[in-house]
């Protein structure tokens, strides 16, 4: 199988690389200085040189903040770029993997939010991803929509990595306990990517890690797991800590699709954590 995979630079793209690389899939990569996703026509050229049988399509505007300002920047990459992938990918019959984000939802109340609940983003950011959900459905024939939430991994900024960061010449963080959601180690995203690109079970997955915390609790986790136990975690509010662009308070995610369609649910959070620190932090 050819696998194109766009955002090939960034922490998903990276590990989606490596992992299908590694198995034996004839991978094509790109970051955005390799591919203008946004130019119509140097996509259609590319997409029919190659004649992937599956475009993973990771490359995106992730700027949350930034986006509030930069609306048009935002849906010309995450909407129209998205959208000129699809009709690529339609013109040579290839399958359609669409990276989303938790973001598409309100992210208000505390319950998880399931794969047929109503999307009700609430900044740029959510809205142009939701864009993009939106045109691959009414485009592609042969699609997976994978939501997923709090990305962390070898490869690229993360979260985890500013908090072992932080902790090298500091005691004390204050880290938000309001917000709660899965982390997701991209390891485990691109085991799932490679599964599920080899069937026709197609529609829309929530795919991050099993489980919840705060940021705080995740931060909590990390100094744990990572042997460093000196590190005092304060738990703060989000008003305490103010943003251009909202941050959800509800990022759980249930993986009703996953369940429905008899694939194996990811791991718990706290033992990819564990794994990850273990094997990709020296």
């Amino acid at each position: 199988m050819k696998i194109l995979i766009t955002g090939g630079k960034g922490q998903l793209g990276t590990e989606v690389t490596y992992y299908l690389h590694k198995l034996g899939y004839e991978v094509y990569s790109y970051g955005r200085e390799d591919l203008d996703f946004t130019n119509c026509e140097e996509v259609s050229r590319l997409i029919h040189e190659i004649r992937p049988d599956v475009i993973v399509h990771s490359g995106a505007y992730t700027q949350v903040d930034l986006a509030e300002t930069e609306v048009d920047e935002a849906y010309q990459v995450n909407a129209y770029g998205t959208r000129n992938l699809v009709v690529a990918a339609e013109a040579v019959g290839a399958k359609f993997i669409y990276i989303s984000t938790d973001y598409v939802f309100a992210g208000e109340g505390q319950v998880p939010y399931h794969e047929f609940m109503a999307c009700q983003p609430k900044t740029v950011y959510g809205l142009s991803k939701l864009a993009g959900e939106q045109l691959v459905q009414q485009l592609s024939s042969k699609f997976f929509i994978l939501r997923t939430s709090w990305v962390y991994g070898a490869y690229g900024n993360n979260f985890v990595k500013t908090m072992l960061n932080l902790a090298k010449d500091r005691k004390e963080l204050s880290v938000v306990h309001d917000q709660v959601g899965s982390p997701t180690y991209t390891y485990d995203l691109a085991q799932f990517i490679e599964k599920i690109m080899k069937t026709q079970m197609y529609g829309i997955y929530h795919t991050s890690n099993t489980g919840f915390c705060s940021w705080y609790e995740f931060a909590q986790a990390i100094f744990e797991e990572a042997g460093l136990d000196h590190i005092q975690v304060h738990p703060i509010e989000t008003k305490d800590f103010p943003r251009p662009a909202p941050r959800p308070a509800n990022s759980r995610l249930d993986h009703m699709a996953i369940r429905l369609n008899g694939f194996r649910d990811f791991r718990h959070w706290r033992e990819a954590l564990a794994e990850y620190l273990q094997n990709e932090v020296k």
